[in-house]
């Protein structure tokens, strides 16, 4: 029996792992990085740690350091959660060596399934040669590793020269491993997988289906079970490839075995051997814990013959701290409030008042609903992420609401194309115009009282935001019968709740504010002083980082003076797990570059100056 457990990770995956084990009575060891040093996974677990260091190569991806951890902590077994050193066949040979127990795959299955093109081989299915002009659009791929790195979609012959070198450069720094393939891209397939649990014993459980079609940058946004609208037929023959697959590698344990779908026909893509992130859905409709179950294989426990049975629907969500306008750009800061309504589940590895930093995944949470049908999940999901309170950086909060509300997704027709096809209206800006005066009159609270009153008017007060990146003006004045405003009544004004009557209706304003920022209700402001602070002027063609990261790459050769073209990429920014292309933005010159490789940069920091000719 296990007793002690290390997870070999952090965040969100590390504390859903600890809540099991805490439920099975096994105590539990995290492992953190410098950054993570107060982060919440540390804080929940019995004991922890310290992994010197704050990159991940530095600290999580170092199997001697995890394991040595492990036996200096008192563990007897290792979960590597998903993601770092999760299907690294290495990393459980040495946790095996040590004597502990490995909850996972054997190291041979990792092995075989670590690499795509083994895996695809496995399966009888061969990668792209020589592409030629009929085989396009094709995806270059990181042959090791997930998560949308090392990928690049190439619809011109042209651009598969730089796609592959920018795929070996990515797959490099993320896995270790710069071996990349081509297949072919289909436009509009569903990314569909199957999960499987397999025991030492011989039965593998193919534990239904998921559709994760809605991804961007080649990363899931949004996950559900079962994958709707599919043919009893094709479901069977997902399944019976999923426990092929598993068969073929003699699998222990939870896997994934992830298909494209289209024109009716399931296209291999490859097989996870580990946890996935969405592994909540299949355990909401399964009634299961995929952890537990995890755990009771690697004690030797055998599974009963019969699949369980699925019930109903579930959906996630996952809340990024991000800008979807913004080309996806990674947010930091202060994570002031976090708060889901309980009718859905939450996992997440932060809480009130932590730092979100720029070294690991830029994911907040997952938001989980389940209910008997799709239709249900779905409303539910939704309403729980507009009644969800989130106060910090900017999250992908509203663009997940409104893509569970689009009509193509709702009945079930999306596709891995959707946010190319629809990015722009989900992330047209909507903003409360009442918010403005609704945080305005929150501030103004407790001010009315000042000396005595005249018999002449107040003159009206006026406060500054920036909301959506547009300036708003809110005006009120201080009357006898209280704060009073033009075109609607004031019905209550509090330092955090404002009610106004607008055209006969009620409406409820939550305030919160935290220096300069003020979310009301699901809108962020930005307080604007009376009198800013003048600011230097830049000099036109001033390119400024849109996130914060480090400098990863320059292109080759670059320096100032250079003739540089319109889109010519000048350098790379990368920070939780998301690269970012700096291009030129005119044809011109390169007047200035005040980066080097490897350095840090926070937003709104001076990349380069380009400066176009003059006419």
């Amino acid at each position: 029996m296990i007793t002690t457990l290390l997870v070999a990770n952090r965040g969100e995956i590390a504390c859903r792992i600890f809540r099991t084990c805490a439920e099975l009575g096994i105590r539990t060891v995290a492992v953190h990085s410098d950054a993570d040093e107060n982060a919440l996974h540390t804080r929940v677990a019995d004991t922890a740690v310290r992994l010197p260091g704050s990159t991940p190569a530095d600290t999580y991806l170092r199997a001697d350091l995890v394991v040595k951890a492990a036996v200096s902590a008192g563990a007897d077994a290792v979960h590597p959660g998903y993601g770092f050193l999760s299907e690294n066949a290495d990393f459980a040979r040495a946790v095996l060596d040590a004597g502990l127990v490995w909850i996972g795959p054997p190291p041979e299955a990792i092995e075989a399934m670590a690499s795509k093109t083994r895996a695809k081989e496995l399966m009888g299915i061969a990668p792209l040669g020589e592409v030629t002009e009929s085989d396009l659009p094709v995806l270059v791929k990181a042959a090791a590793g997930g998560g949308g790195r090392g990928m690049r979609i190439v619809r011109r012959l042209d651009e598969l020269g730089a796609a592959l070198e920018g795929a070996r450069a990515e797959a490099t720094s993320a896995f270790g491993d710069g071996e990349v393939f081509v297949e072919p891209y289909l436009e509009r397939g569903r990314h569909v997988e199957v999960q499987i649990l397999a025991d030492t014993h011989g039965t593998v459980w193919p534990l239904g289906t998921r559709d994760c079609s809605l991804q961007r940058r080649h990363q899931k946004v949004v996950e559900e079970a079962p994958a709707p609208g599919l043919p009893e037929g094709l479901v069977k023959e997902l399944h019976a490839l999923a426990v092929r697959a598993a068969r073929s590698v003699a699998y222990v344990g939870a896997g994934t075995v992830e298909f494209l779908v289209a024109d009716g026909r399931a296209h291999f893509l490859e097989m996870n051997t580990r946890l996935q992130v969405e592994h909540p859905v299949t355990e909401a409709v399964f009634d299961l814990d995929l952890v537990a179950e995890q755990i009771r294989v690697a004690e030797g426990h055998a599974l009963p013959l019969d699949t369980p049975r699925a019930r109903g629907h579930a959906i996630e969500a996952r809340l990024y701290a991000e800008d979807p306008a913004r080309d996806w750009t990674p947010q930091t800061g202060t994570l002031h409030r976090l708060a889901v309504p309980d009718s859905v589940r939450l996992d997440t590895g932060y809480t009130d008042g932590d730092e979100i930093g720029v070294h690991y995944d830029a994911m907040l949470a997952k938001v989980v609903a389940h209910a008997p049908t799709r239709a249900e999940a779905l409303r539910k999901l939704a309403h729980a992420l507009e009644a969800t309170t989130l106060h910090g950086p900017t999250t992908n909060r509203d663009l997940l609401i409104r893509s569970l509300r689009h009509e193509e997704f709702a009945t079930a027709r999306m596709d891995t194309g959707f946010y190319d096809r629809h990015l722009t209206e989900l992330t047209a800006s909507a903003p409360d115009p009442h918010a403005p005066l609704a945080a305005a009159l929150a501030d103004a609270h407790g001010r009315s009282r000042f000396g005595g009153w005249r018999n002449l008017p107040s003159q009206p007060q006026t406060k500054r935001y920036l909301m959506a990146g547009e300036e708003h003006e809110a005006h009120y004045r201080h009357t006898r019968e209280g704060l009073t405003a033009d075109g609607v009544r004031v019905v209550h004004a509090g330092a955090r709740l404002v009610v106004l009557d607008i055209d006969g209706v009620h409406r409820k304003f939550e305030v919160s504010s935290y220096g300069d920022q003020v979310h009301v209700n699901n809108t962020t402001l930005t307080a604007l002083h009376r009198f800013p602070d003048a600011k230097a002027q830049l000099a036109p063609g001033s390119l400024l980082a849109p996130m914060p990261g480090t400098v990863v790459r320059i292109a080759e050769g670059l320096e100032a003076g250079a003739a540089v073209e319109a889109g010519q990429p000048l350098l790379w920014l990368e920070a939780m797990k998301m690269q970012h292309v700096i291009s030129a933005p005119t044809t011109g010159t390169l007047e200035a570059l005040h980066v080097t490789e490897g350095q840090q940069v926070e937003p709104g920091s001076l990349l380069a100056v380009v400066q176009a000719p003059l006419l």
